[in-house]
């Protein structure tokens, strides 16, 4: 709890320093990273993340040590190179584009790790900590570093926001853009470049190898959440600063401990829950909701069959009666009957299960709008009779008080279906 309120106190000038380092580079990355997400580019942000290995090492064995400077413009510039390289491969080969990210990662991933391990092994001691550029260690960043760092995350968000609508553009409408006279190409080549740059950022904190996740899964848990592109951004973000942020906190905790696994391990549990979760497209959301209803569906086709026994002329009918409409289904139509019975619509009566007054009104609708759609498809669709039940069955349960008005009016407000069956009406709809 002490390390908990001294790091967040920011009483340290190097605490303070990791957590500014830490919130500007997950804003840039999750920025880039939306636009690359949706423009469906990640597999090229994974390769970029790996390509600047070989940069790296370049920029040691020039440089004699951890310069920043030096370590940003190797990686820019291998990082660029693979970009440019897969470009130019997919488009003078019949390669699928996915198979040349994959060799161009592979390949330039290699030579960085073999160019590190001849670096490791030369005996220079300036040259101590290299691996911590593979899976990044946010503590180690200094002032010269934050500078560095910090201003090309700065740089990478005001490009972005001023760009905003371009990107937009380019990103879901690339041949209207290109249409209204926007330079897609000029714009593309930018926003490759704030790739490499977002990626670069991340090197020291988050490192090489896991800076891929960095760009792409805040994007993708945030997809989970909206369709608009303003608050996924915004979402994004919000995802990316508190893995980063939490990541740094357990490197700092434990001094042994890269930042890089623990920010994707972060991010990974904010992504499976917005996967399972999210209120509009989490997957147990939307298991909950087919399975409420299909609920729905057993409860309305109990009703019809009650309000077809009335038709008629029965009072109701037995449990075991309604069991055999629907075999297999004997747990369910249980389960159905006593949450009818509960909300009013049914009543049971020495185990003859019949309509309330609330029930026969409900039933009456639903068997309404599936003799309207019926009809509906016998004069405007010209049907047969015997070929719309099915598919009034299914849309029974979804036609809304417009759309039933509006089939009401079209077919002159109809007294009967094509099977001569009375389309039953409520009081104030006779």
């Amino acid at each position: 709890m002490e390390e908990f309120i001294y790091f967040f106190s920011f009483q340290d000038p190097n605490v303070l320093m990791v957590v500014t380092g830490i919130v500007l580079l997950s804003v840039s990355a999750a920025m880039v990273g939306t636009f690359t997400f949706l423009d469906k580019k990640a597999l090229v942000g994974d390769a970029i993340s790996h390509a600047v290995l070989p940069g790296v090492c370049l920029a040691f064995m020039l440089s004699g040590s951890k310069n920043p400077y030096w370590i940003v413009s190797g990686a820019f510039v291998t990082g660029a190179l693979s970009t440019y390289t897969i470009t130019w491969v997919s488009n003078a080969t019949k390669l699928k584009e996915d198979t040349v990210i994959a060799s161009v990662l592979s390949i330039f991933f290699g030579v960085g790790i073999v160019m590190m391990t001849q670096l490791q092994q030369s005996g220079n001691a300036s040259l101590s900590g290299l691996d911590h550029f593979i899976f990044g260690n946010a503590i180690s960043i200094v002032g010269q570093d934050l500078w560095v760092y910090g201003f090309l995350a700065l740089a990478i968000i005001m490009v972005i926001l001023f760009f905003y609508k371009e990107f937009q553009l380019m990103v879901f409408n690339r041949s209207f853009a290109d249409s209204i006279g926007l330079p897609v190409k000029r714009l593309e080549f930018l926003f490759n470049s704030l790739m490499v740059m977002a990626v670069v950022t991340g090197i020291q904190a988050i490192g090489v190898v896991l800076m891929a996740a960095l760009l792409i899964t805040p994007a993708a848990a945030a997809k989970f959440w909206t369709n608009r592109l303003s608050l996924m951004l915004l979402i994004a973000v919000i995802f990316s600063v508190i893995s980063g942020i939490v990541g740094a906190y357990i490197s700092f905790v434990l001094p042994h401990m890269p930042t890089g696994p623990w920010v994707v391990m972060v991010l990974s549990l904010i992504a499976f829950l917005s996967f399972f979760f999210s209120t509009k497209k989490g997957i147990l959301t939307k298991w909950i909701a087919k399975r409420n209803y299909q609920r729905k569906i057993h409860r309305d086709h109990i009703l019809k069959a009650l309000f077809a026994a009335n038709e008629q002329g029965k009072d109701g009918l037995s449990c075991g009666e309604i069991y055999a409409n629907f075999p297999g289904k004997s747990f369910r139509t249980q389960y159905a009957i006593k949450k009818l019975g509960n909300e009013g619509y049914l009543s049971d009566n020495q185990s003859n299960i019949s309509l309330t007054e609330k029930g026969i009104k409900e039933a009456g609708r639903i068997v309404r709008l599936h003799r309207l759609w019926e009809l509906y498809m016998t004069e405007y669709m010209n049907i047969a009779p015997d070929h719309v039940h099915d598919s009034a069955e299914k849309l029974e349960h979804i036609i809304t008080p417009e759309l039933e008005r509006q089939l009401d009016k079209n077919l002159n407000y109809p007294q009967e279906d094509p099977h001569q069956s009375i389309i039953p009406r409520d009081k104030d709809q006779s």
